[in-house]
């Protein structure tokens, strides 16, 4: 497979990794090899990845023991946004030649602020301008108070990565901020924004529940959700871009917010490690996967071109059997949205206390 054939129907390949090592490097695995020869056109970044890229990172030393007077958080935030920046600068002719849609780089708020309107668009707002690349994205949390911040920020011209959504119900109320804030714009063919609605974590819950259900029908719809959940999320964007509130905005230049699939690495080692790439190839979406991933997708992908926009009746069918076995998705997606919260502000808090310890060697 070559992965020029995933752009081919539309969607564009974006890595879901960033450090320093990948940044300089000079193997396959390079973030310059990767946009050279992997069709890799943009890069997501959360607080687990920074955590995992910083922690006892040798190339990081240097910078660490410059700050020894700063405070943890500065610090922080000076080596992620460095990482950033110089991502940004690396997509600068992807991002001109694309015009914006691709070629861009996210840096999530801090998470511990996924619950404060006012201090995410604050940190969002000090994040843009420390990075002060055209490129760059800024990620906030879709949860209830996040939502008045997207606004927010899009009506001043800042380009968002709205991330952690996992159901459709959720996903309606991102695409309506965005417009919100698309309509307050002065200029909106300046921003540019993705929804990332998170796949492989729904089959993780779900199937649990089926495994314990154990009759033939629970069995029938294991590792069905959550591509029938990404399927009818696509079929709203369809629906609300196509509406006389959005075309009106078109019409000023203002950019689609496009779906981003995200979580799209496969947890469950009995299923195909692309099913949650080539299950998902539809026009102007976004896919966000880690290495391994991508290397299986390049290795032994089958792409078949738009595994979308025909299967809303599948998906919805899914759907209506796991609500007849006694399966919430609207409870599951609400404890996935807590946890996914909780587990960032973790990998933060964790990130905060090995660099004050290195800061003090």
């Amino acid at each position: 497979m070559s992965v020029s054939d995933v752009a081919r129907f539309g969607t564009s390949i974006w890595l879901d990794d960033l450090s320093r090592a990948k940044l300089t490097g000079t193997d396959s695995h390079s973030l310059p090899s990767r946009i050279a020869h992997s069709g890799v056109v943009g890069v997501t970044t959360n607080p687990s990845i920074f955590a995992a890229a910083i922690a006892g990172a040798s190339e990081y030393a240097l910078d660490i023991a410059s700050m020894k007077n700063a405070t943890v958080d500065d610090c922080v935030k000076r080596l992620t946004t460095d990482d950033v920046r110089n991502a940004c600068d690396l997509f600068k002719e992807i991002y001109s030649a694309t015009k914006g849609v691709n070629g861009r780089v996210s840096i999530e708020v801090d998470p511990r602020l996924a619950h404060d309107t006012d201090g995410t668009i604050a940190a969002a707002k000090e994040l843009w301008q420390i990075v002060d690349r055209p490129n760059v994205m800024i990620k906030v949390p879709a949860t209830v108070e996040g939502l008045p911040a997207i606004t927010a920020l899009i009506a001043e011209g800042i380009s968002v990565n709205v991330t952690l959504i996992f159901s459709v119900k959720r996903y309606g109320a991102v695409i309506d901020a965005f417009m919100a804030g698309v309509e307050k714009a002065t200029n909106p063919s300046h921003v540019h924004s993705v929804a990332s609605f998170f796949v492989s974590r729904i089959d993780s819950s779900v199937d649990a529940l089926l495994k314990a259900n154990a009759t033939p029908e629970a069995t029938a719809l294991l590792g069905k959700a959550a591509i029938a959940n990404a399927h009818l999320a696509y079929q709203l964007f369809e629906e609300k871009f196509a509406s006389p509130r959005w075309l009106a905005q078109a019409e000023r230049g203002a950019h689609k917010q496009r779906p981003l699939w995200a979580s799209t690495g496969v947890k469950d080692p009995t299923y195909d490690d692309t099913r949650y790439v080539v299950e998902l190839i539809a026009p102007e979406t976004v896919n966000t996967m880690p290495q391994n991933t991508l290397d299986a997708v390049i290795n032994h992908g089958v792409i078949r071109g738009d595994t979308i926009s025909k299967n809303y009746a599948d998906a919805v069918e899914v759907f209506k059997s796991l609500s007849d076995l006694g399966i919430s998705l609207n409870a599951i997606t609400t404890e996935l949205e807590i946890d996914g919260v909780n587990k960032f502000a973790q990998a933060w808090q964790e990130l905060l206390t090995t660099l004050e310890a290195a800061q003090k060697i």
